[in-house]
């Protein structure tokens, strides 16, 4: 039923309401009972008379990303011989909580038409989504059919493939330097000779080729070929320090996402990626390697990531790293440490570690703690607040530098910054040929 067939009753019932008192009223009242029951009769033949007459499809992508805008695609056709207005209800996954999406719209006799909806799911998985409605209105407004198509379709969330192809372009191109990657020129440190070029600023004078200048006249230089298919692995914490949540989206998800394009990246470096997870045991792991599928498998091993949210033990990481990795490798550690107590306890698994390989301790900064405590206070209680929250603040600087202290390469940045820090710091690494 149409919403002006509802206001129409309403409207005849306060006439009859009316006529209690008024009696000229009841003949008009009877009239439009009788010419509102023609006009329904009329409507309800036009839309019910064509068994098919909209035809619709929900088009989904083959997969979302995770925290990222992905567009769902609505396809509909008026087969009527007249114009309609529709409504189109969307039956969305329950992970969404939203039970009343939909809009309003209209098409022309033989029209097709194409719309589209963003989604940003928060969590990985499964989403099912139910049928799309679509609710087709007659000429006269008075009556709805419903129509139902694509009952349980489903759509698998993988961490987040685009913000990775986003900053495989950033790390690639000639702009990454306004978009906060740092363009840093990479100086091969490995012996293995490429070819002789004129001295420019910068290069490093231990590479002078003295006979080379002398035959030419100019300073020139020794150039090695950057050192390749070293091994780097992603490891992440799936303890419960890494359940906090950031703007609907985990700790644990903002350091999937930052692997999976911190893996692309050392790939498209020629460089073997690895990923491994730890808790209170040692989790999936994918050994590091450069062959064509080992991006899609390392995609896979995050996208069926789960966790009970245990205490992590960092003891079981260094047994395994001993047990597995031969080669000196660079191991970014997704962790997080609340004060320098966890970070103590830790620091000696760490440290041992980092006679072995180059460990990169990622830690998180909570933004909301910055901000607030960066506000003014204008009452004694707003000054207390703001003053444990800059202590919080400092204390996470403190870990960091301590960190840093005992050789452990360390990155402090917001939870929406991880992505870009911790590929800025690889570069970085690379370029310095510490590993």
């Amino acid at each position: 039923m149409g919403k002006r067939l509802y206001l129409g009753l309403v409207a005849i019932g306060i006439l009859f309401f009316l006529s209690y008192w008024f009696w000229v009223l009841y003949p008009i009242a009877l009239f439009f009972m009788s010419m509102l029951l023609v006009l329904f009769a009329v409507d309800f033949l036009l839309i019910f008379g064509k068994r098919y007459g909209i035809s619709g499809e929900r088009k989904l992508p083959e997969k979302f990303s995770n925290s990222d805008e992905n567009e769902v695609g609505v396809s509909l056709r008026n087969d009527y011989r007249f114009s309609v207005r529709l409504f189109v209800l969307d039956e969305l996954p329950e992970q969404f909580q939203k039970r009343d999406f939909g809009y309003y719209t209209s098409l022309a006799s033989d029209e097709v038409q194409e719309s589209s909806y963003l989604l940003s799911p928060k969590m990985r998985g499964e989403y099912q989504f139910g049928s799309l409605h679509v609710f087709a209105y007659g000429p006269l407004g008075l009556v709805a059919k419903r129509y139902s198509f694509d009952k349980s379709q489903v759509v698998k969330v993988y961490p987040s493939f685009l913000q990775m192809r986003k900053y495989e372009f950033f790390a690639f191109n000639a702009l990454k330097r306004e978009h906060g990657l740092k363009k840093l020129r990479k100086f091969g440190q490995s012996r293995e000779f490429e070819q002789i070029k004129p001295y420019v600023s910068g290069d490093d004078i231990r590479n002078l080729n003295w006979k080379a200048a002398a035959k030419s006249g100019k300073l020139m230089t020794n150039h090695f070929q950057e050192e390749k298919s070293q091994p780097v692995y992603s490891i992440i914490d799936l303890g419960r320090v890494m359940k906090m949540p950031f703007a609907g989206l985990s700790l644990l998800d903002y350091a999937i996402n930052s692997s999976l394009a911190f893996t692309n990246i050392a790939l498209k470096n020629g460089d073997k990626a690895g990923l491994a997870t730890f808790s209170n045991q040692i989790g999936p792991t994918c050994e590091a390697n450069r062959r064509p599928a080992q991006l899609m498998s390392v995609m896979e091993l995050l996208y069926n990531v789960k966790t009970g949210y245990p205490e992590s033990d960092f003891g079981k990481l260094y047994s395994w790293a001993r047990k597995k990795l031969g080669q000196k490798s660079l191991l970014i550690i997704y962790t997080n440490f609340e004060h320098a107590g966890a970070m103590k306890r830790q620091l000696p698994f760490l440290k041992a570690l980092s006679k072995h390989h180059l460990v990169l301790a990622v830690i998180f900064e909570n933004h909301l703690l910055v901000n607030f405590s960066n506000e003014p206070a204008s009452t004694l209680s707003e000054i207390a607040e703001k003053t444990i929250a800059a202590k919080f603040v400092y204390d996470k600087k403190l870990i960091a530098k301590e960190l840093n202290r005992h050789g452990i390469q360390t990155i402090l940045c917001a939870p929406q910054d991880l992505s870009m820090q911790t590929i800025n710091k690889y570069m970085e690494i690379k370029a310095k040929g510490l590993i």
